[in-house]
């Protein structure tokens, strides 16, 4: 029998949605409990969130989420940060800001996101990291709540969230702008759900897409309803009946806007995220941005780090670019690996895309991914010069000028920066911006800001352009320590209560294993179905990067029309080899290490 564990005391550096006040474990005795630990750079986070509302909504008197924030870049340490993302996101629970990362280490957390539920009486009784878990949850929450209820111990009423004030201003945390024939700029005004037509200078509104609330109708725009939407693409002349395709984000869909009558209409996607590749050309996941390129819509896949074509005379899509391994790799399109891709602009035979994740300027270019600014996942900062050399952090837009040389958005250095590819060189174009996700370079040559954390459009000064040395980040989490040579590697998963292992269409795990560098791993990496594997460590390597990815299919058990489910996770687990350290690593996909 597993031992029971008391879960670890809440302590941070602040508390968020609380009306002022700090929470404790006691606070919560009596409540099941939700520790969602989160990141919002990650897009799994978000994704999570979404999938976090419904159970809030149904289970509100007895259950409790708190999101843990636990940062990876050094923008998302500010706090100010944190509270705006708080309010973009809609996150409408209390919010522990684990700045210096100490509840992720006493909850053994190694993934964003990662989920821990506390029963009533205080215990850790599962953990589970990724997304996709929603129905997995419901069935533990109805469990611990008829066995708490039947014991006394489930104590229902009010949470402790305390909404904050509602602000007041013609935009909020507005994503991506496009010019329209008429010359006005339609904006994505992603935190109030909805698009906006306004004046050419960017100041008054002329109309407005959308209800304003969460939701995917369709119809006129007093009907119509989005969901953090952000990415705009104006279509060529006659191409399909409707004139601008919107990156719907949050509701994992395409839709089409008709300019003459603002009708909106869907014209790709379920509404559902994608999971599998059975998914590809039908479910999207996470649209981030969309542009017109070699005669077809591109999309940011962001949700599954991969761009996507979409061919608006057909309806068609599938995947243009990508596997869906998040990292940084170039070469042919369908074997290149991205990180949340978010930005992209077209211009000639290029494409140029911003990689939020791995803080990267790429493009794509007769058949094949290149890098032009970027060193990968964790490292990041704010360094101009040679491209090689130079950093961004998390850029969500570019913009490509009729020169050759391109702005991007560097959100999380609230900066635009230039890249110009005759020299190589990367510099700052200007600076002290709040959280810049977008540019548009207008007909009339005047360069547009989305400055999305100011809730406004800037235009910006011409000819401020310097250079910056910066500073150099590199996210660092606690590492595991393990011993030299031989080590077990074991994913811990337990299916949800009323699940079982899927054997239908095959083996129902999978276990994928890699390192960087390379040579960390003397024996175990490739691919098998068992989900523990031996791995050999090289003594000669002090240290690197684990990168395992992990799956397993259950379905419903004993009911006629079972249901499938697939959980799916990706960790790089940071390694110290010391010799006398542990022989095992844990990765903990779903239930508790025994």
């Amino acid at each position: 029998m597993t031992a029971r564990v008391r879960a670890p005391e809440l302590r941070g550096r602040g508390w968020l949605n609380t009306g002022g006040r700090s929470l404790t474990l006691a606070d919560l005795r009596g409540k099941v409990v939700i520790l969602d630990f989160w990141t919002f750079c990650c897009i799994n986070c978000l994704h999570v969130l979404d999938e976090l509302r419904p159970l809030e909504e149904k289970y509100g008197d007895a259950l409790v989420v708190i999101g843990v924030h636990s940062p990876k870049f050094e923008h998302e340490r500010d706090p100010a940060a944190l509270a705006a993302a708080v309010e973009r996101y809609g996150v409408h629970h209390p919010v522990l800001d684990d700045a210096d990362m100490h509840m992720w280490q006493q909850y053994a957390a190694k993934a964003w996101p990662t989920l821990s539920v506390i029963d009533p009486e205080g215990y850790v009784v599962a953990s589970m990291a990724g997304e996709g878990h929603a129905e997995g949850l419901m069935r533990l929450l109805d469990e611990l709540i008829a066995t708490h209820g039947a014991k006394g111990t489930l104590h229902r009423g009010d949470g402790p969230y305390v909404p904050p004030a509602a602000p007041d201003t013609l935009l909020r945390f507005p994503g991506k702008a496009v010019e329209l024939p008429n010359g006005n700029l339609l904006v994505s005004d992603s935190a109030r759900h909805s698009l906006v037509e306004l004046t050419a200078d960017g100041e008054s509104l002329v109309r407005r897409f959308g209800t304003g609330e969460r939701g995917r109708a369709d119809g006129p725009a007093e009907v119509a309803s989005f969901s953090e939407p952000q990415g705009l693409s104006l279509l060529p002349a006659g191409t399909a009946d409707y004139d601008v395709v919107v990156a719907d984000t949050v509701n994992h869909l395409l839709r089409g806007l008709r300019l003459e009558t603002g009708e909106v209409v869907t014209v790709a996607g379920t509404g559902r995220p994608w999971r599998t590749a059975a998914d590809d050309g039908v479910a999207l996941s996470s649209p981030w941005d969309v542009a017109w390129f070699e005669g077809q819509v591109i999309v940011a896949m962001a949700g599954i780090h991969q761009l996507w074509w979409f061919d608006p005379a057909t309806g068609g899509s599938g995947v243009y670019a990508g596997t869906t391994v998040e990292a940084l790799r170039d070469g042919k399109l369908p074997d290149v690996w991205m990180a949340q891709p978010s930005g992209l602009s077209a211009a000639g035979d290029r494409l140029w895309v911003a990689d939020s994740e791995t803080s990267a300027l790429r493009w794509v270019e007769a058949g094949e991914l290149h890098t032009a600014v970027g060193q990968g996942l964790f490292d990041f900062g704010h360094v101009d010069g040679p491209a090689a050399e130079a950093l961004l952090q998390h850029p969500l837009g570019v913009c490509a000028l009729p020169d050759g040389s391109v702005l991007i958005a560097d959100t999380y250095n609230g900066a635009v920066r230039r890249f110009d590819p005759a020299s190589g060189e990367v510099s700052t174009v200007d600076s002290g911006l709040a959280e810049p996700s977008d540019i548009l370079l207008t007909r009339a040559g005047e360069v547009v800001v989305v400055e999305s954390g100011a809730h406004r459009l800037v235009r910006l000064a011409p000819g401020a352009v310097r250079t910056v040395a910066g500073e150099r980040h590199r996210t660092e989490r606690p590492p595991s320590s393990l011993a030299p040579g031989e080590v077990t590697l074991d994913v811990i998963f337990d299916p949800a209560p009323g699940q079982k292992l899927d054997t239908s269409f095959g083996p129902s795990t999978r276990l994928v294993v890699s390192a960087s560098p390379p040579e960390l791993l003397l024996e175990g990496d490739g691919t098998s179905t068992d989900l523990s594997r031996r791995l050999v460590l090289n003594p000669a390597v002090p240290k690197g990067i684990l990168q395992v990815v992990a799956q397993a299919a259950t379905c419903d058990a004993d009911v006629e029309h079972a249901a499938c489910h697939l959980t799916r996770q990706d960790w790089g687990v940071p390694v110290l080899v010391e010799p006398g350290a542990a022989a095992r690593l844990p990765l903990i996909l779903r239930g508790l290490d025994s």
